[in-house]
């Protein structure tokens, strides 16, 4: 492991019921197992078992999962598990394109039309040039087709109606948004997608 990939949030964070709450460095990891507040998992083909710091540092160590320290090389982990902390952190989808398609279900929210993402466009129900911003509430899947048609007017002045009124999406629980971006073959036991 290279100094950069130590501080790379490639270590899956599990609550003590082992539910995926967050991502960390290896850095953080180890910081959190010699503290005592989270075990490794060691994941082989047919088990799983929690290791406490002591007994994670004393196992074999190849090069490509371990890091040098000044007692010898000790293994990354891949998954770490709180002792303690049993909450589920909920968050909100981060504002923008992709939130706004998933909101709207894909869907123009003018015709109802199912959309290619090719075909879609941000669309401020009061436009930007009339002092509406970016939020939730005023922002909606469109047709680009549409949407240039609408230009710089209300929709009740391009004679449109919307489908439903844009709300801000209800918190759900962090379990669904965090991805395994680096494809780490143990993350598949506890993450979905």
């Amino acid at each position: 492991m290279t100094l950069s990939t130590l501080h790379q949030k490639i270590v899956l964070v599990l609550n003590r019921h082992w539910l995926p709450i967050s991502t960390v460095s290896p850095a953080d990891a180890f910081c959190h197992m010699v503290a005592g507040t989270a075990d490794a998992i060691r994941i082989s083909a047919n088990s799983m078992a929690t290791l406490k710091w002591d007994a994670w540092r004393s196992l074999p160590a190849e090069d490509s999962r371990s890091i040098g320290t000044k007692n010898g090389r000790v293994l990354v982990p891949t998954v770490i598990v709180l002792n303690r902390y049993d909450g589920l952190p909920m968050c909100r989808p981060s504002f923008g394109f992709r939130a706004l398609w998933a909101r709207d279900g894909g869907r123009c929210q003018y015709s109802g039309r199912r959309l290619a993402i090719h075909e879609a466009d941000i669309d401020h129900i009061m436009p930007r040039s009339r002092g509406g911003g970016d939020s939730w509430e005023n922002c909606v899947i469109s047709d680009r087709t549409i949407n240039r048609r609408k230009g710089a007017k209300t929709p009740s002045e391009a004679k449109l109606r919307l489908i439903r009124n844009p709300t801000v999406p209800r918190p759900v629980p962090v379990t669904h948004t965090i991805e395994n971006t680096y494809n780490i073959n143990d993350w598949k036991h506890f993450i979905m997608k």
